[in-house]
């Protein structure tokens, strides 16, 4: 735990010229490159053969998230223009339910330009289908990383996401540089998202089409999902030297019995498209230790704290086995008529982390001193820094519209 835990972030430093972050993804998904680190050596290859190193009969699990148009834009009666940008439903707490709602809701959120925005209400006018809302903010005390902003509105026939849909924009990452445009409506989601809720896309899964997944089909690769909204946090940088100093952004995930049991009837093994499918399926083992040690535990209570991992590995003489976690948290399901697992993660995988369920990742190319990177450093055994200069030496486009990675676990 103290290794991880001393961390030294400027050791997961590179050069990334400008250039090389890709603006915009290319033309057809899965023609974009693809590196394959496998038995400890890199090598090319274009995403569309991805099936090709895929054993057969494997599970390969996605995040079905879908990027909200989280981006609203008020101007108030002084001509000063105020950008709240919505990051997780305050009241009501679900996010399904927040998004249903027909009167008001309240979100915490970061305010663009706040100091223009001490108090008042704002107001906006918009049309949904053949109807003029009148949609009002009113901002309150500060919540967790933003603030809590109030949103009401005239009619009850409307809904919170047809607000969104109607007037929001999509946020694209701030690396880019640049203002969302029409095309990014479509790029920036996968063409598996369903669940709402992210502001950013897991954007490991940008390169799928529907001729890879039925190529995966055929191989008699069994594909599932899981959900974790994506929220802001994950383009939070390490300003810290130590990443003991680091605090990870918690994010909200749900995961199906079915999901459970799949991973389970696999050996408890599986493929995990995208950093956050691995967060999420990792973090189910904590869960899991937590039910079986706490069967009183209450599903509302669901959370991995940020060390558990390291903190747990040291202080337990016998430790629970992959299954015997996916059996435990089955057990707990059936107890309490659970369908899916709904809780949240906060969980930090750096170098020491042991995995206990993705042996089979499918990622893009992190920024330098990130989170994300500490975790393919863990993933490949520490040598993140041979794959990342192969890339960089043979033109593969970086970050959320670049090239994709293959990585075997080491």
């Amino acid at each position: 735990m103290i290794e991880t835990r001393h961390i030294q972030i400027k050791d997961y430093d590179y050069e990334l010229p400008d250039e090389r972050i890709a603006k915009f993804p290319i033309e057809k998904r899965d023609e974009c490159k693809m590196l394959v680190w496998k038995d400890a050596k890199p090598s090319e290859d274009v995403f569309k053969h991805l099936t090709d190193y895929i054993t057969p009969e494997s599970l390969m699990i996605f995040n079905n998230t879908k990027v909200i148009y989280a981006r609203l834009h008020f101007q108030k009666e002084s001509g000063a223009h105020i950008e709240i940008f919505c990051l997780e439903p305050l009241v009501p707490h679900d996010y399904q339910v927040s998004f249903a709602s027909t009167n008001s809701v309240s979100w915490v959120c970061l305010i663009g330009n706040a100091k223009k925005w001490k108090d008042g209400i704002l107001k906006k006018y918009l049309t949904v289908g053949n109807k003029t809302i009148c949609l009002l903010a009113r901002r309150g005390n500060p919540s967790g990383s933003g603030f809590e902003v109030v949103f009401e509105w005239s009619d009850e026939s409307v809904t919170f996401a047809e607000l969104l849909d109607a007037c929001g924009e999509l946020p694209i990452p701030p690396y880019l540089n640049r203002k969302t445009e029409h095309s990014d409506l479509s790029d920036y989601q996968t063409i598996y998202s369903k669940i709402k809720g992210s502001v950013a896309a897991p954007t490991a899964g940008l390169h799928f089409t529907p001729s890879v997944l039925e190529n995966l089909r055929d191989k008699h690769v069994e594909l599932d999902e899981i959900t974790l909204h994506v929220g802001a946090g994950t383009f939070k940088p390490v300003k810290t030297d130590k990443i003991d100093g680091h605090t990870m952004h918690s994010e909200w995930i749900c995961v199906a019995k079915h999901t459970i049991a799949a991973l389970l009837n696999h050996g408890a093994r599986c493929v995990a498209v995208g950093t956050t499918s691995v967060r999420t399926i990792e973090s189910l083992y904590y869960i899991g230790v937590q039910v079986k040690n706490n069967p009183d535990l209450s599903p509302d209570e669901l959370f991995v704290p940020q060390w558990l991992p390291y903190e747990y590995a040291a202080q337990s003489d016998k430790p629970l086995s992959a299954s015997e976690a996916l059996e435990s948290l089955l057990e707990y399901m059936e107890r309490h008529s659970l369908e899916s697992i709904t809780g949240s993660t906060q969980i930090i995988i750096a170098p020491g982390y042991s995995f206990k369920y993705v042996n089979v990742m499918v990622t893009n190319f992190h920024q330098p001193k990130s989170t994300l990177l500490l975790l393919v450093s863990a993933f490949v055994g520490g040598r993140w820094r041979e794959i990342y200069d192969y890339a960089l030496s043979r033109d593969f486009r970086f970050l959320s519209y670049g090239d994709s990675c293959l990585l075997f676990l080491a």
